[in-house]
């Protein structure tokens, strides 16, 4: 038995052995290969991160620091000021314009909400759909406001589908709003069905919004029909 593990332990260092020197001869034979192909790769990392530091986290904040005065005109509700600017501060247009997706995603959410508000729908859609930003609840919003643009350009089959993707998106208290419109939207269309049961969403999962107050009124119509 003694004389088994003692050949099996022999037999083990020899493959260790090979593989060792098969390593070795490897080395020998590519190995200024090797080392320029780590020497590549380190030049490639060192620039990326220079980059970043010197080029593109500058522009970053840069285009940031732009923003500062459409978005205080935004939260003020004064939506052409925050789109065109003030004739000082640049506007959202003028700031995607000028550092595109470096202005971060909420500035394409503003400007598609600024032009919703100014009835500019299809503008309106094109800055929403370039929104591609992380919150749900703010995706979810992105998502509603392409509805009301929609309908807003009487395509409520649009408005529909944009509504329905605002409901799988997010779910919180503003999807009862969502709900809603997408029951409208489905009355518009003739597909009742539907529209009952976005409303029975609304009874069911949002009793205490302020669209469950008045829900059973757009359930009796349609159940009455």
């Amino acid at each position: 038995m003694a004389t088994k593990k003692v050949n099996n332990q022999t037999e083990t260092n020899q493959a260790v052995g090979e593989a060792v020197s098969g390593v070795e001869l490897f080395l020998k034979k590519h190995g200024n290969l090797l080392s320029t192909i780590l020497l590549v790769l380190l030049i490639i990392a060192c620039a990326l991160v220079a980059l970043n530091r010197w080029v593109l986290k500058p522009a970053q904040e840069e285009a940031r620091a732009a923003w500062t005065g459409a978005d205080r005109y935004f939260q003020m509700g004064q939506y052409e000021q925050a789109l065109n600017g003030d004739g000082n501060a640049l506007g959202l247009a003028d700031v995607i314009e000028q550092y595109g997706k470096k202005a971060g995603a909420g500035a394409f959410f503003e400007a598609g909400v600024c032009q919703l508000q100014l009835k500019n729908y299809t503008e309106a859609i094109n800055y929403l759909k370039k929104y591609n930003g992380k919150d749900a609840l703010l995706k979810a919003r992105a998502l509603a406001c392409i509805g009301d643009a929609y309908v807003g350009l009487e395509d409520n089959a649009q408005a529909l589908a944009s509504y329905k993707a605002a409901i799988a998106a997010a779910d919180n208290a503003l999807t009862a709003g969502y709900l809603l419109k997408a029951g409208i939207a489905a009355e518009d269309l003739g597909r009742k069905e539907e529209a009952l049961g976005f409303y029975n969403q609304i009874k069911v999962k949002y009793p205490n919004t302020i669209e469950a107050m008045d829900i059973d009124k757009y359930i009796a119509r349609l159940s009455a029909e």
